[in-house]
């Protein structure tokens, strides 16, 4: 028998809502989503409509990239930011029912735009009230809700302890969700592996709105939802962590070289060094655009830069033995505590801690506008192709393209490729990630930048992994391949799906037809099951 509450509750909706959208063909979504709810007063204020003045401020609240923000980007019916599980299990089931897609969001960096962008009727699940830390030094865990930040997370961590971390990424308003459904890297990935190898249980909300925990969901959907990728399983509503070791003192330094200065040499040589350096050393190179120091020229500077767990006596020796062609001396570095790392390598070191806190801020690391590929790197590069980078970079490239060469080897060699569905694990040199970014005021360029992009990414075809062309999800990149608007098939989504996944793509296909059978979770690179039923899904 119903309380008396649910016969007001249309009551309540309708004061949301204007004429125009009462007229609407999704009219029937919201009067079921308030007749599903057992909280009138609190589901009434976590919907947003075209209509409500909030609207447009929610949505755009943690739009990552601005070209997924134009009047033209299709948008929501409705966003929701649920308080509590049953506003998600009533947006799911009414969903549902009638017949729209759902997109999930937890920090909005989505290469792709795909947590806030459809080009089918959809609405928004904004986890931005999901976002709890707690966290046990005693026991070395912590439960964190996905609609946190990476800054969230580390923050929280740092307040009770110097000694413990997670293996996590730099850009602290990266969303936990979305980042951990990917895999995740980061500054200590070589000693401790991906974020994902660090998750020891998690609470998901399935299609049919049960609450599963590792226990109750089996082993199979744990191990899908550790990098096979969000927005194909279910939502899931919080990760517990094991937290990881750190040395009260890290170092880092960030040493660069130009043209001029021998870096193509440096990076050829790097390339056959830095997978094997010791496990607590984290090594990138960045190549950006810069002038040239002898004849203003444009060249292309090249940026070598290591975190080290420990001090600065033990790693400059260790790094003038292993890489003696740097040059590297004890003024290039610098000690700190890891959270200062984070702060350090996001480029925001003049920050106080309490910037991790602020979802709003915008990281240097990354433009308004921007596409990006990557790549996996299995055999050196020679020198001449390093030139031939070198050259579309310093001759073609726009200001802000940037190349990262992230290098492998330590934990990730030892770790099976069929652990988690991230497979991407020994026989890896390195990745990389090209970047191209502009502003707002170069919106006019975005498809002469993203051309480039693509003409650099099929140059260095010959240079990387192949059969398949491996790829990182977290990096996505719909130019690989996406599922149609209707029934994905296997074989068709198999195209992008090797790419990120290789071999695990096959076990993801199962776990999906196990726990979401009629496709109800899906987006243009979601997992399909083997067979999609067409008819609308419910109870």
């Amino acid at each position: 028998m119903k309380s008396s509450h649910f016969y007001i509750l249309p009551l309540l909706f309708a004061s949301l809502f204007s004429l125009s959208w009462a007229t609407s063909p999704h009219e029937d979504f919201l009067h079921c989503l308030s007749l599903r709810s057992n909280d009138s007063s609190s589901i009434s204020k976590v919907i947003y409509t075209p209509n409500n003045s909030s609207y447009s401020s929610v949505l755009e609240s943690t739009i990552r990239n601005l070209r997924f923000s134009t009047p033209d980007t299709p948008k929501p019916l409705v966003i929701v930011t649920p308080l509590r599980t049953s506003h998600i299990q009533a947006t799911i089931y009414c969903s549902r029912n009638h017949g729209l897609q759902i997109r999930t969001r937890s920090g909005g960096h989505d290469f792709e735009g795909l947590s806030y962008v459809s080009e089918v009727p959809f609405i928004v699940i904004d986890l931005v009230n999901f976002r709890s830390v707690d966290v046990d030094v005693e026991n070395r865990v912590a439960w964190v809700q996905s609609g946190a930040v990476l800054g969230e997370l580390y923050y929280r961590i740092a307040e009770k302890s110097r000694t413990l971390a997670f293996p996590a990424g730099i850009c602290h308003t990266v969303g936990i969700g979305g980042y951990f459904t990917g895999g995740g890297y980061g500054l200590l990935f070589r000693k401790y592996g991906l974020a994902a190898d660090n998750i020891i249980d998690a609470q998901l909300i399935d299609v049919n709105g049960r609450i599963l925990d590792r226990k109750s969901m089996g082993e199979d959907l744990f191990w899908a939802i550790r990098g096979g990728g969000g927005g194909s399983f279910g939502i899931v509503l919080a990760w517990k962590l094991n937290l990881v070791s750190i040395p009260t003192t890290v170092t880092a330094f960030n040493v660069s070289r130009t043209l001029e200065q021998n870096a193509i040499k440096l990076i050829h040589r790097w390339q056959y060094i830095a997978h094997e350096l010791p496990d607590e050393i984290y090594s990138a190179v960045g190549l950006s655009r810069a002038n040239s120091t002898q004849d203003g020229n444009k060249t292309v500077l090249a940026s070598f830069h290591s975190l080290f767990l420990g001090g600065i006596d033990e790693l400059v020796p260790l790094m003038q033995e292993r890489f003696p062609e740097l040059g590297l001396v004890k003024e290039d570095c610098i000690e700190m505590s890891w959270i200062e790392s984070i702060l350090y390598f996001g480029q925001i070191q003049n920050e106080s801690l309490e910037i991790l806190l602020d979802r709003d801020f915008w990281s240097p690391l990354t433009s308004p506008y921007y596409k990006a590929k990557s790549d996996y790197v299995k055999e050196p590069i020679p020198e001449i192709g390093l030139r031939g980078l070198w050259s579309r970079l310093s001759e073609e490239g726009p200001e802000s393209a940037v190349i990262n060469f992230f290098a492998y080897g330590g934990i990730m060699d030892e770790i099976p490729e069929t652990a988690t569905p991230f497979p991407h694990r020994a026989g890896n040199l390195y990745k990389i990630l090209y970047i191209v970014g502009w502003q707002e005021e170069d919106n006019i360029n975005s498809e002469r930048y993203i051309s480039w992009a693509r003409r650099l990414y099929s140059y260095m075809s010959s240079f990387v992994s192949k059969s398949p062309r491996e790829a990182y999800i977290n990096y996505r990149d719909l130019d690989i391949g996406t599922n149609n608007k209707g029934n994905t098939s296997y074989a068709q989504a198999s195209i992008w799906g090797r790419k990120y996944f290789k071999n695990n793509f096959e076990r993801l296909v199962r776990v999906k037809t196990m726990i979401d059978p009629e496709n109800f979770f899906k987006h243009e690179q979601s997992i399909p099951p083997l067979v999609s039923s067409r008819k609308k899904g419910a109870d």
